[in-house]
């Protein structure tokens, strides 16, 4: 690989520290001091200089202090004279600020699209983001990478003789078509409302799931509204055992206890793009890691790579034929 410096903030440390792991290269201090009156300051103690510069911080919460933090890394990186400088973010909180669906309110997706690139961000790489319109909000390469292969490696570890793969809303249809076919199952889909930030209503079910083993696939647990109005829509419908699959398990206040004490629920399956608190931790709940996916997706970045050949095979040229004239 080429020379390259990876940094982090107070997000999730321990994602950094897998990813270099894996990549086999040290995570590089990063000193963060807080002001008396509470501005923030960001230094980067090691070299960046003609560097390839990475710089791990998803936007968890506190969503706004580890958002300014990125900026302030991208500017202190852009500062040192950085190479080419890559904020990698495995979870964009704000992709889900990607409609104007009310009069005079703000596309915070936009926005802080726009801040990454003019606080020094070069490119991006994130993972799952919410809807496909947020790709487009950059100025800068963005890279996309799912957690569909981690996902669907777990779950074959189950008898799926009689399961199907159920997307909550028909946006995130695509995404659970995918997973299924990775599986070898059908797919339904729910008919979602969103009421507001934490309530949604769900009109149908499309789709069968009547005495099948279901595995709910989400990009994002919040506040669990979804899960659980789907929930009693899986069981009007004879469903008869239910299985939580997510990229980004966000799991806001008490979620997960709450998703938890469902009895039809046997296992709530997400990621490590955000921390996952102790205090939220459930023996029904399994967490994987991305750590290896991001780490080769940088490997490629560096070497100048294609990251989509880790998800698409790309067509074969067709051979030559005949003779030059």
């Amino acid at each position: 690989m080429n020379e390259l410096a990876v940094f982090t903030g107070n997000a999730h440390p321990e994602l950094a520290q897998q990813i270099c792991s894996h990549l086999g290269v040290p995570l590089a201090p990063t000193r963060i001091k807080r002001f008396s009156n509470d501005c923030l300051e960001v230094q980067l103690q090691a070299n960046c200089r003609a560097q390839d510069v990475f710089i791990i911080q998803p936007l968890s919460a506190p969503v706004q202090d580890n958002l300014m933090e990125l900026m302030l890394m991208l500017d202190a990186a852009r500062g040192a004279s950085a190479a080419r400088i890559t904020a990698v973010i495995p979870y964009f909180s704000y992709a889900r600020s990607d409609k104007k669906d009310a009069p005079r309110i703000s596309l915070g997706g936009r926005l802080v699209a726009d801040m990454l690139a003019t606080a020094g961000a070069n490119r991006v790489l994130t993972m799952a983001l919410h809807s496909p319109q947020v790709h487009g909000f950059f100025s800068v390469p963005v890279d996309q990478l799912h957690a569909l292969d981690e996902l669907a490696a777990h779950f074959r570890a189950y008898d799926l003789s009689n399961a199907v793969v159920v997307s909550p809303d028909l946006g995130n249809a695509k995404n659970a078509a995918a997973f299924g076919k990775r599986l070898g199952l059908p797919v339904a889909a729910g008919a979602k409302e969103r009421i507001n930030d934490t309530t949604v209503r769900i009109s149908t079910l499309i789709g069968e799931v009547r005495n099948r083993d279901v595995i709910v696939l989400d990009d994002e647990i919040a506040s669990g509204g979804s899960i659980l109005e789907l929930l009693a829509h899986l069981r009007a419908h004879g469903a008869r055992s239910v299985r939580v699959a997510t990229t980004h398990g966000v799991f806001a206040g008490d979620s997960i206890a709450r998703l938890a004490a469902e009895a039809d629920i046997l296992e709530i399956v997400c990621t490590n793009t955000v921390p996952i608190a102790t205090g939220k931790r459930h023996p029904k709940l399994t967490v994987l890691s991305v750590a290896p996916a991001l780490a080769e997706a940088i490997r490629r970045i560096n070497c100048g790579e294609s990251v989509s050949a880790l998800f698409y095979s790309e067509p074969e040229l067709p051979k030559a034929t005949g003779t030059a004239g």
